[in-house]
């Protein structure tokens, strides 16, 4: 699964899952640009840092047309805070500023794109989440906007179909730097990773191993797919409750 000689954009992989991303495309061999509105901390070796906020169509058609070549697009930048609906203070403008960065903006992105990546015979990595698929209370935004995002990159497939692939990679929880202020701390990171089949988060060479996959000649004839990268999913709470009382 190499990538040798390959330009790829990975969007907000400056950290977390797409500073992951963006390392595993390096060691792949391709050349690597990432995108975030501010620059990384701690750089990702052998790649070049762009400013840009995905949110503000201008300033990435711009970008994209100074792009030389472009083969592969990772649609990373994401996320949201933990916000219900009816939380004081939570106006329907800020739920609609999640869907702008999550559905509107890899939309953007990809449209900026699509000339490089056809001509190239090029391919689009979604960076979706598990939070599409089911119930996401106090982030209800988010998983609409991941949910959305999947079914968008089902249709490009067919639209761009046979010069560009699209795929997503539908993410579950992942160890970052940040996990701790999301997961109530080391303590509470081991108690999530205990629901999860594999006995562990997802670390964000996880995510990048399996970006590189589908971006690789190693998925010449898959697009319109969705690559679950959950370690095995959740445990179903009933399981637990239906054979609680099984050993009394």
């Amino acid at each position: 699964m190499e990538l040798n000689g390959k330009v790829a954009v990975v969007t907000g992989g400056t950290r977390g899952v797409g500073a992951g991303i963006a390392r595993a495309f390096v060691e792949a061999g391709a050349e690597v640009v990432v995108c975030a509105r501010r620059p990384p901390q701690v750089p990702v070796p052998k790649t070049e840092f762009v400013p840009l906020d995905v949110r503000d169509p201008e300033a990435v058609r711009r970008c994209f047309a100074g792009l030389p070549r472009l083969d592969v697009l990772v649609n990373n930048a994401g996320g949201a805070p933990y916000r219900p609906l009816t939380e004081a203070e939570a106006e329907a403008e800020r739920h609609v500023r999640v869907l702008e960065l999550n559905l509107l903006a890899p939309l953007t992105v990809s449209l900026a794109a699509y000339d490089h990546l056809k001509r190239a015979n090029g391919s689009i990595v979604m960076i979706g989440s598990v939070s599409g698929s089911r119930p996401s209370p106090g982030t209800a935004a988010y998983g609409a906007a991941k949910a959305g995002l999947e079914h968008l990159a089902r249709s490009m497939a067919v639209e761009w179909a046979p010069e560009v692939r699209v795929n997503t990679l539908v993410v579950g929880m992942v160890r970052t730097e940040l996990s701790h202020l999301h997961y109530g701390g080391p303590d509470g990171l081991a108690a999530v990773a205990r629901t999860v089949p594999l006995g562990r988060l997802a670390e964000p060479s996880d995510i990048g191993a399996a970006a590189v996959f589908l971006a690789s000649d190693a998925a010449a004839y898959v697009t319109g797919a969705s690559l679950l990268v959950h370690g095995g999913g959740d445990r179903p709470a009933f399981l637990d409750a239906a054979t609680a009382n099984k050993e009394k």
